[in-house]
């Protein structure tokens, strides 16, 4: 028994040895064809540093001692309180007391990450904390202290003309862009007239805006050239307890290119995003009224979702809310992506600033959990080959193209195998004989037969295509031939159709007539007369102008269906044409009806103006505002200016307004 219990355990070391020896050897033979066949990158967990400010001059006091105190190089404690008695202990991957300078945290946390992005990877430095805990100046800097920015931008420009040397193997070049988020607006700093773009995520996942400016940088002369100017754009305001709190969060992207100088000629992208945080504020202390108080709830409000991002990341959850927000949406690669991140939390020493240091510690232990994983950015450059014309018999198979030769072919065709043999030591890929397959997918599949040539592949040629699978492909380009002429001759048939409509239009132009149009045949056409407008006067004021010798007014009265007009002084009554249905007024009251008006046009309120007929709430209004403008009315014919009525509108104006402003003169003493 206690044979077999040894012979077992002996056969199952030979079996994983066997297995192991199996696996190295086909591991070696099939490497090339299992390149991102389903294996997932590795892992790598956000990196999180805590940086304890110094006490701002002026805000100690005789009793006031740090709430956080540094235990060693990666943790520190802080008062609980709940229990003061307890303190709440947190373990980072570094602390930086108040001692530390910038030199030490950009070593120690941020400059190990630079050098993947010759690899072709994405690193991301985010800067968090609550307003007034040293965000700004830990990422900025000043020119005595510069921040993680300028030191980070002077080494990677430094690596990038070490590795982009001429003999060396990569030719490097780097991009800038830099945008802030405010208010849910994503703003480019380099080109203030831009206006809210938009965020986009490519067919690989990689986010992007589209329209965001990028300016090449070759030294750190450059980038100062074009950051300085864009960094006094970005907003910022005064609070209570900042006077120049960030407003914004600002979003520095720097992109590394490398093209490979030989064959296979393989490009490669590494992008490196460095983020100022607008800090998250409590009102209460900030004093934030009126615009500072709207600002403060897109950053809370943002913030708030990014919480939520690392909360769903650390769960597993299915969806991750990164659309709730633009920050978040833009830091999809920073956290639970492809991006080597390192987080650095601000804290402030001070009691005051109590809560928002453990909140912020809180938050920065959450992130410490996000996993990430980086892969490297790498194509190949699409090569440039020239056009292969061949016939159809070359593009098909040996039984096919014996059937289409002739009889003087074949004699021909025995000589073919040895022309063959020669032809196959220059080692062309089958697929130049498919050359009107899509150009895109003919470039990609060349590079990829040249990458595994290179790489040394063995066995027969990836695109060697047999009988069945070349002939499939014949029939795709076939359909897709088709399909081009069928679209063709649908766009011929809509230019035809557009070119008739325009001959039709020209024609109805040409033979437009302004005229009336003729009846139709054995069909009376009646033609629609236009409507006369008749003016009522007062009986009172008729009564006072036919007393007088001299006056001649017209009234009209109405027998049945037909209209006559009568005068006074007639003994009977006389039918006028339809021409004549304007009354005829006298000069005198024209003139004293007009100056009524225009005393009411100066005078009146907009009350008053609109006792006038045709001058309603809105037109007595713009009267009103006109006068107060350009002062008095000089004559009643200024009123077009303000109304823009024409001349026929305005007689019938004064006809319509002159009668009754001069009968109420007259009967108001009575």
């Amino acid at each position: 028994m206690s044979a077999g219990v040894s012979t077992q355990p002996r056969r199952r070391e030979m079996a994983a040895a066997a297995a192991a020896a199996a696996a190295t050897s086909g591991a070696g033979r099939c490497r090339p064809s299992k390149i991102g066949a389903g294996r997932r990158p590795p892992p790598a967990r956000v990196r999180v540093a805590v940086r304890l400010r110094p006490f701002v001059d002026g805000t100690v006091g005789a009793s006031d001692t740090p709430c956080v105190r540094g235990m060693d190089s990666c943790s520190l404690e802080i008062a609980n309180w709940r229990n003061h008695q307890e303190t709440l202990k947190y373990q980072f991957d570094a602390f930086y007391g108040e001692r530390s300078t910038q030199q030490d945290i950009y070593a120690g946390s941020v400059q190990p990450i630079l050098r993947h992005l010759l690899e072709g990877q994405n690193a991301s430095v985010l800067a968090y904390g609550p307003t007034g805990a040293g965000k700004t100046h830990t990422m900025l800097g000043s020119p005595e202290q510069p921040g993680v920015i300028p030191r980070a931008l002077m080494d990677l420009l430094q690596l990038t003309r070490e590795e982009g040397a001429e003999g060396r193997p990569w030719a490097l070049s780097v991009t800038m862009s830099y945008l802030e988020i405010y208010q849910e607006k994503v703003l480019d700093l380099l080109d203030s007239t831009s206006g809210d773009l938009v965020i986009r995520e490519d067919c690989r996942g990689s986010i992007l805006i589209p329209g965001l400016t990028q300016k090449p940088i070759t030294s750190f002369a450059d980038f100062e050239r074009h950051f300085l100017p864009a960094s006094r754009n970005r907003t910022v305001g005064a609070t209570r307890l900042n006077q120049r709190s960030s407003r914004s969060h600002a979003v520095l992207l720097v992109k590394v290119d490398q093209r490979e100088r030989l064959a296979p000629f393989r490009q490669r992208e590494g992008k490196l995003y460095l983020i100022d945080l607008a800090g998250s504020e409590d009102n209460r202390r900030t004093g934030n009224k009126g615009l500072r108080l709207k600002e403060s709830g897109a950053i809370n409000a943002s913030l708030f979702v990014l919480g939520k991002v690392v909360d769903a990341l650390n769960q597993g959850l299915p969806r991750v809310p990164y659309r709730d927000s633009k920050l978040t949406r833009l830091l999809q690669d920073s956290l639970g992506g492809s991006a080597h991140s390192i987080l650095i939390a601000n804290i402030a020493p001070e009691r005051h600033f109590y809560l928002d240091t453990v909140s912020a510690l809180n938050f920065a232990a959450r992130t410490k959990e996000v996993i990430n994983r980086p892969f490297t950015n790498e194509s190949l450059q699409p090569h440039v080959l020239g056009p292969v014309k061949l016939s159809q018999k070359e593009l098909l198979g040996p039984p096919e193209a014996k059937r289409a030769r002739g009889p003087e072919e074949e004699e021909i065709g025995s000589l073919e195998p040895m022309a063959a043999s020669a032809s196959a030591s220059q080692k062309l890929s089958p697929l130049q004989k498919l050359s009107s397959m899509d150009p895109a997918m003919l470039e990609r599949l060349l590079s990829l037969d040249r990458l595994l040539a290179s790489q040394g592949s063995q066995g027969a040629p990836l695109l060697s295509t047999p009988k069945r699978e070349r002939m499939v492909l014949i029939k795709t380009v076939e359909e897709k031939d088709l399909e081009i002429e069928r679209l063709k001759m649908k766009q011929k048939e809509l230019e035809a159709k557009v070119l008739a409509q325009k001959a039709e239009d020209s024609k109805e132009k040409e033979n437009h007539c302004p005229t009336i149009l003729r009846p139709l045949l054995h069909r009376t056409v009646t033609v629609a007369k236009p409507l006369k407008k008749a003016v009522v006067m007062p009986l009172q004021l008729i009564q006072e102008q036919a007393a007088s010798p001299n006056a001649e007014i017209h009234i009209l009265k109405n027998k049945g269906r037909k209209r006559k007009l009568e005068s006074l002084d007639a003994p009977e009554p006389e039918e006028k044409a339809e021409d004549c249905w304007e009354l005829q007024i006298s000069p005198e009251l024209l003139a004293h009806g007009r100056q009524k008006i225009l005393d009411l046009l100066n005078e009146g309120s907009a009350r008053d103006l609109r006792s006038l007929q045709r001058i309603g709430p809105k037109k007595a209004q713009l009267i009103v505002g006109w006068r107060e403008l350009h002062g008095p009315f000089s004559q009643v014919e200024d009123l077009e200016r303000v109304e823009g009525i024409t001349g026929k509108q305005m007689e019938s104006f004064l006809k319509a307004n002159i009668l009754g402003l001069a009968a109420g003169q007259r009967c108001g003493p009575s």
